[in-house]
């Protein structure tokens, strides 16, 4: 099984979920929209090369697009990455309670 077949069940956990990102003034809240929010960071992630499923925090679309930088915001690169981190653990604490992920 190739790397991203492998991955489908835990980004596929995203539908139907709430934001976890959670941006102020942009979080739309709308659960039809959310999907999983991959963390870009040096060593797990590169050029053409998603970090692994587990590094992902489920994301509404506008709020995805503020922390991607794709959506013009008054928040700084470090803040983006912040509420980013913070969705991720978030998204990480519910899967954890659901036994979808095991440590």
């Amino acid at each position: 099984m190739n790397r991203r077949a492998s991955q489908k069940p835990l980004t596929k956990l995203a539908r139907g979920r709430e934001c976890q990102i959670r941006v102020p003034l942009y979080c739309c809240d709308d659960n039809t929209t959310v999907v999983p929010c991959h963390v870009r960071l040096a060593g797990i992630s590169g050029a053409g090369y998603i970090s692994d499923a587990i590094f992902v925090a489920h994301g509404c679309h506008r709020c995805h697009a503020v922390v991607d930088g794709q959506q013009d915001s008054e928040y700084t690169f470090e803040q983006r990455r912040l509420m980013l981190l913070e969705g991720m653990v978030r998204t990480q604490a519910i899967l954890l309670r659901e036994g979808k992920i095991h440590v």
